[in-house]
């Protein structure tokens, strides 16, 4: 080989090893990671989201991510309290809060909360009957998530949400279960029924009492009209009545006063006092004379004197 090719292969190493060396040095941190540093194995420091540049062969990253993350954890089988096998998952969310601590205290943190969750979940539902389990996931969400919280805040995470997906009793239980709900929707309905017939049927007696009363009220308000009508009838009645006595009364008076005259007109015919007037002349026009010495003599009329001559012939 010529001295040439020797020179550009040695380059082309060199160039090569500044390659790698650059690509060993030259790290990136992502916006949702923290970086740790270790030098010659050990922790030296922990670096932000950005390009980072290393020792090579002296320094590692390692990324942490710092994002809320889920895990599932798988079914299981738990005994109830009152020794009823049921099926239960869950889902947990977690979130890295010291990244240092989730690296060095915890060799694989999702499986250590996996079966931590199994673990605790199988104290929580074995101390509640089967009816309690079902009705209390809220209870038995925040009961697990704080003994995790707690448990696994020496590594750096925190349980941010459990949620159970399922709690699934036997299928026998559940055939037990849908007839029982079955039979109690039934009961129920004829319950509502009654209560709507009952309803019913005290609905149609208050229209009747209302009905009667209202009826009441109308013979009331007859018989009172019909007993102002006999009223004004009555005090009708009366007027009249007391307008033909008073009537009567003025008659009766007139003719006492005519009487009275009368008896004057004796009187003064009993004195031999001679009073002349006319033979058809009324005797109230008598009593308006006042003298007492007047002779009054009949005056023939025409018809008188007919009268006379028909008894003399």
């Amino acid at each position: 080989m010529s001295v040439l090719e020797i020179i550009l292969i040695v380059l082309a190493i060199i160039a090569v090893t500044i390659v790698i060396l650059a690509s060993m040095a030259l790290k990136k941190v992502n916006q949702y990671e923290k970086g740790l540093v270790e030098r010659f194995n050990a922790y030296e420091k922990t670096v932000e989201p950005g390009l980072r540049i290393l020792t090579p062969f002296v320094e590692k990253l390692y990324r942490v991510n710092m994002r809320e993350q889920i895990i599932d954890v798988p079914p299981q089988a738990i005994i109830t309290e009152d020794n009823v096998v049921v099926t239960i998952d869950a889902v947990i969310y977690y979130q890295v809060i010291d990244a240092k601590r989730a690296l060095y205290e915890i060799e694989d943190f999702e499986l250590a909360i996996v079966k931590l969750a199994q673990t605790t979940l199988r104290n929580i539902v074995g101390e509640m009957s089967l009816d309690v389990a079902l009705t209390s996931r809220e209870k038995i969400n925040v009961d697990l998530r704080n003994v995790l919280d707690q448990a696994t805040d020496k590594w750096g995470t925190k349980v941010t949400r459990i949620e159970l997906q399922r709690i699934d009793p036997p299928q026998d239980i559940q055939t037990a279960m849908h007839k029982q709900k079955t039979a109690e929707q039934e009961r129920r309905q004829l319950r509502l029924l009654a209560t709507g017939r009952k309803e019913a049927a005290e609905q149609e007696k208050q229209a009747a009492i209302l009905k009667a009363q209202g009826e009441k009220q109308s013979s009331i308000l007859n018989a009172e009209g019909q007993a102002r009508s006999v009223e004004l009838i009555a005090e009708a009645q009366a007027k009249a009545i007391k307008l033909v006595s008073e009537a009567a009364n003025q008659h009766f008076k007139d003719n006492a006063q005519l009487n009275k005259k009368l008896d004057i007109i004796r009187d003064t015919f009993a004195q031999q006092t001679k009073i002349i007037v006319p033979s058809n002349s009324d005797v109230l026009n008598v009593l308006g004379l006042e003298a007492t010495n007047t002779t009054v003599m009949p005056i023939k009329t025409k018809q008188n004197q007919t009268n006379n001559n028909n008894e003399q012939s």
